[in-house]
C-alpha cells in the first residue's frame, strides 16, 4: 500500500537531532550490531534526551525509576540507564536504537560503512558550535529522495520517484504560476494546502497534477460561506484519502488524515531552516522566498525532482552526506554576482528608509568565487542588521507595542508558542529604551522573521546598553521541566556573557508563563549565594510582570516621557537587591510586582 512521505516522526525538533548525534559520538566507530543499538539507546536515556518527561515511556517503570529520570539534581549512571531500558521489556530491543539513529542516516548525518557508525562531514558540521541551520538542512534536503538504497518501504515499483523537497519547491511554483494565470496574486500554499498535498506528492511525474487539485479546491470553495467552506474541504480530504489509499476503509482514511497534518507540519518546520520558503498571510500560507529567487530560478531549471539511481547504500550516503555535492546552479562567479547585485538594490532601499548612511560596496567583479560567496553572507548579515533597526523604529510605535501585549496576552492562542515568545520578547525589549543593540541569537530567514529557537548553547537574547548589559531567556515551559531545561543552562549562559563581556554590570531576564518552584529556588540560590563562587544577576519575570513593564512604557510614552536604559537598570537592582529582605524565594519572587508597582509611580508621577 503506498504511504505519504515524512521527514522524521521520531524527531519532530531539530535541536534534538543533534542532540542524538551528539550522543552517537560514543558509539563512533563501533559495529552497528544488536549489541551496539541496544547501547545507543540505553545511551539516549541516560542522558534524558530519551523518555524524559514521556508519560508512554514511563509506563512499566518503577516510581523510583521515575523518580530518578525527574530528578535532574543526580547524573543516570549507565547500570541505571541499562535497568530502565530492560524495564521497558521491548518485543525487539535493538529495533529501538536503529529507529533512533534512522532520522540521523536519513538526514546524512550519520553513516554505516562496512558495518560500523560513522559522523559523516555534513554530522561534523552540525556538532560544531557555530553550525548553520540553513547551510546544513539545504545540503542534505536537496539530495535526499525517495526511493533511495537506505529503505526499503519506498520502491520505486509502488509509484515512488522524487526528491521530496525539490519536488516541494516545483509544486509551489507551478500553484503560483497557475494562481496568476487566473488573475490572482500568488500567495504560495496553506499550511492546510501543503499538509493535505505536499506529503501525498510521491512522484515528480505528477507535480503538475498535484499544482492543479490545489487550484480546482481553491475555485470549488471560492465564494462560498465559511460553513460550506469547511464542509466542502471535509468532503475533499475524504476522497482524496480514499484515492490516494486506493481503500474506502474509514479508520485508514481517518489515520491518514491525522498523519498528513503531522507529517505536513514538521516538513514545513524542517524546509522553513533553509531558507528557500518563508511564511506569509498571517502565518497561513508557506511560499518560496522571494530574496532567494536566483537560487530558486536555477535550482527548478537544474533539477526536475526526480530521484537518482545509485547502485549500493555507501553509494547513496556518501552523496548525502558530502557537503560538496552536488554543485549547485548558483555556485558560479555569474550567478554570485546575480545575487550580489540584486542584495545590494534591496540594501539600498533599506538604507533609504532609514535613512542611513550608504554601505560602500567592493568591487565584486574582480573577486574570486570563494570571495564571493563570502561576500554574499557579509551583505546578508549587513542587511539583517538593517532590519533589526527597522524593527527598532517599528517598535517605538504605540500601536505596535499595544500588539506585542495584545499576542503576548493571548500566546497560548498560537502555534510555535516557544519561538513567538523569543521574537515578541526581543521586540518588547527593542520597544522599551534607548538598547544599543537587542540580539536575537535565534536563526532567521531572509525576511528575518525566526525560523526556530536559539540554539541550546547560546542565550536567547542578547541586549547590549551604555552603562550594562544583559541576556534574556525565555520559556514556555511551566513544570518541573522548566528548571531541568532552564536553570542550570540559564546559570551558565549568564556566567560566560558575564566573562565576555566583563567591562560592565550584567542582568539575565528570565521570562517565563509562570515560574516553577525549583526554578525560582535554584535562581535565589545564585542571586543570594554563589553560582561557581560568584553571585549573579538574575531577573525572574512572568509573562504577566513583562507584560506590565511594556503598559507601563506606554503610559510613558503617552505622557510624553522616554524611558531611559538607567531607569531599567534600577528596577533590575532593586529587584536583586530585595533579596537580602525577605526570609526565602517565594517571599523573594511574590515582592516582584509589587517592585514593578513602585517603580512604575516614581516614573509618572
Amino acid at each position: 500500500m503506498i504511504k505519504p512521505w515524512s521527514i522524521t516522526t521520531t524527531l519532530r525538533n531539530p535541536e534534538r537531532l543533534r542532540n542524538f548525534l551528539i550522543v552517537a559520538q560514543q558509539i563512533e566507530e563501533s559495529e552497528w550490531n544488536l549489541e551496539t543499538q541496544i547501547k545507543y539507546q540505553i545511551l539516549l536515556i541516560q542522558n534524558r534526551y530519551y523518555g524524559y518527561g514521556s508519560k508512554q515511556f514511563y509506563n512499566n517503570l518503577s516510581q523510583a525509576q521515575i523518580r530518578l529520570i525527574d530528578n535532574m539534581i543526580n547524573e543516570i549512571n549507565i547500570e541505571q540507564a541499562e535497568k530502565i531500558f530492560n524495564t521497558k521489556n521491548y518485543e525487539d530491543p535493538p529495533m529501538r536504537g536503529r529507529q533512533s539513529l534512522s532520522p540521523l542516516k536519513k538526514l546524512g548525518l550519520v553513516s554505516i560503512v562496512n558495518n560500523a557508525v560513522h559522523i559523516t562531514s555534513l554530522g561534523q558540521l552540525f556538532l560544531k558550535d557555530n553550525f548553520d541551520y540553513g547551510e546544513i538542512f539545504l545540503s542534505s534536503f536537496l539530495k535526499w529522495q525517495i526511493p533511495n538504497p537506505l529503505s526499503r518501504e519506498y520502491r520505486i515499483e509502488d509509484g515512488y520517484d522524487i526528491k521530496p523537497f525539490v519536488g516541494t519547491i516545483h509544486l509551489i511554483n507551478i500553484v503560483n504560476k497557475k494562481w496568476l494565470e487566473l488573475n490572482n496574486n500568488p500567495k504560495g500554499i496553506s499550511k492546510q494546502e501543503f499538509s493535505l498535498f505536499v506529503p501525498t506528492l510521491v512522484n515528480f511525474s505528477n507535480i503538475e497534477k498535484q499544482a492543479q487539485n490545489i487550484i480546482d479546491l481553491r475555485l470549488e470553495v471560492s465564494g462560498k460561506s465559511r460553513d460550506e467552506q469547511k464542509q466542502i474541504l471535509e468532503n475533499y480530504k475524504i476522497n482524496y484519502a480514499k484515492e490516494f489509499l486506493n481503500d474506502n476503509n474509514p479508520i485508514k482514511v481517518e489515520k491518514l488524515l491525522k498523519n498528513l497534518k503531522d507529517y505536513g507540519d514538521n516538513a514545513i518546520r524542517y524546509f522553513r531552516l533553509t531558507r528557500l520558503f518563508y511564511i506569509r498571510g498571517n502565518g497561513y500560507y508557506v511560499d518560496l522566498e522571494p530574496r532567494r529567487s536566483i537560487e530558486i530560478e536555477n535550482l527548478l531549471s537544474f533539477d526536475n525532482a526526480q530521484s537518482l539511481e545509485f547502485s549500493s547504500k555507501e553509494e547513496y550516503l556518501n552523496y548525502l552526506s558530502d557537503i560538496t555535492q552536488p554543485k549547485l546552479p548558483w555556485e558560479s562567479k555569474e550567478k554570485y554576482i546575480e545575487i550580489i547585485t540584486k542584495l545590494v538594490e534591496e540594501i539600498r532601499i533599506y538604507e533609504n528608509n532609514l535613512s542611513a548612511n550608504l554601505k560602500e560596496i567592493l568591487n565584486f567583479n574582480v573577486l574570486s568565487e570563494l570571495e564571493l560567496k563570502r561576500y554574499i553572507q557579509e551583505l546578508r548579515q549587513y542587511r539583517r542588521s538593517l532590519q533589526n533597526r527597522e524593527l527598532y523604529i517599528e517598535s517605538q510605535n504605540i500601536e505596535k507595542i499595544n500588539d506585542y501585549i495584545q499576542t503576548l496576552e493571548n500566546i497560548y492562542t498560537y502555534e510555535n508558542r516557544p519561538l513567538l515568545l523569543e521574537k515578541l520578547c526581543s521586540l518588547g525589549l527593542n520597544a522599551l529604551n534607548d538598547a544599543l543593540k537587542i540580539q536575537p541569537n535565534y536563526p532567521v530567514g531572509d525576511d528575518n522573521e525566526p525560523t526556530f529557537t536559539a540554539p541550546a548553547n547560546t542565550p536567547d537574547i542578547e541586549c547590549y546598553y551604555e552603562v550594562f548589559n544583559s541576556i534574556c531567556e525565555v520559556t514556555m515551559l511551566k513544570s518541573r521541566d522548566q528548571w531541568y531545561n532552564e536553570g542550570q543552562p540559564v546559570m551558565r549562559h549568564l556566567r560566560d556573557f558575564e566573562t565576555k563581556h566583563n567591562e560592565k554590570d550584567t542582568f539575565c531576564i528570565f521570562i517565563a508563563p509562570k515560574l516553577h518552584r525549583d526554578t525560582i529556588n535554584t535562581f535565589f540560590t545564585a542571586v543570594k549565594y554563589e553560582y561557581e563562587g560568584k553571585q549573579q544577576k538574575i531577573i525572574p519575570l512572568t509573562i504577566e510582570n513583562f507584560v506590565e513593564l511594556l503598559k507601563i512604557l506606554i503610559q510613558l510614552k503617552e505622557a510624553g516621557k522616554f524611558l531611559r536604559h538607567i531607569e531599567l537598570a534600577n528596577l533590575y537592582n532593586e529587584i536583586i537587591e530585595r533579596i537580602n529582605d525577605v526570609k526565602d524565594s517565594t517571599e523573594w519572587i511574590n515582592n516582584i510586582p509589587n517592585i514593578i508597582l513602585d517603580w512604575k509611580e516614581k516614573l509618572v508621577s
